[in-house]
């Protein structure tokens, strides 16, 4: 299982951990920055694929650090602020947030916020990045045939269902990049995900565990975490 990092951004220190703790819970790498500056410089040095920030901090506020994370990347970024007012979210929307929660805030909340922007966030990569067609790929032992509609491992078929496959083409055909449930429902199934349902979850358990008994029980593919599903190259 592969770990998302996430930054949160805040001189409250106190704030910082408690956010931190419920999001290490969740399975999320946690980095903290406690002013504007140092986060820029785990920025620049770290994968990080959320940010949560505090709009008021120490040397650098957290609107100019939207600012400057904007000329550079699409990271989500989630502001805190103890500012309720509309005009205050309006600003931190239109500087470049993603989304906007007033302290103090529900913890669950929160997170539910911080999974919602993951995927989107992977799910428009999936849509902006399309895998070139391809007849044949080859990925680790598995051969995959799009032109025959077969999954082989050494010279045995694997038996899968149509929906089985097409979930496995479309993962192998973008290597190492997560697709969300929505991405592969929408892809697969060509209609609209729903957010209640568990259909994308329930046929990837059942490819696994078709592609592990194949594989001697290699992980063939991985989940990230509150994000999606992915195969690496």
């Amino acid at each position: 299982m592969n770990t998302i990092q996430i930054l949160i951004a805040d001189d409250d220190l106190e704030i910082a951990q408690l956010i931190k703790i419920y999001l290490t819970n969740e399975g999320y790498q946690v980095l903290t920055a406690s002013n504007g500056r140092e986060a820029l410089n785990l920025i620049a040095k770290e994968s990080i694929q959320l940010i949560i920030l505090d709009v008021m901090m120490p040397e650098m506020d957290g609107l100019e650090v939207v600012r400057a994370v904007r000329t550079e990347h699409g990271i989500p970024i989630l502001m805190l602020s103890a500012k309720a007012e509309d005009m205050d979210k309006i600003m931190g929307l239109t500087t470049g947030a993603d989304d906007y929660m007033v302290k103090p805030f529900n913890a669950l909340e929160l997170i539910a916020r911080v999974k919602s922007l993951l995927r989107r966030s992977i799910y428009l990569n999936a849509q902006i990045q399309p895998a070139q067609d391809q007849d044949e790929i080859q990925i680790h032992s598995l051969n995959i045939s799009k032109k025959s509609h077969t999954v082989m491992v050494e010279g045995r078929n694997v038996n899968l269902t149509s929906t089985e496959f097409d979930i496995l083409y479309l993962l192998a055909s973008h290597p190492g990049q997560v697709l969300s449930a929505e991405a592969i429902f929408e892809a697969v199934w060509k209609d609209k995900f729903l957010e209640s349902t568990n259909t994308v979850m329930v046929h990837i358990s059942k490819l696994r565990d078709k592609l592990e008994s194949e594989l001697g029980g290699v992980k063939l593919i991985q989940t990230v975490w509150g994000v999606g599903y992915k195969i690496d190259p």
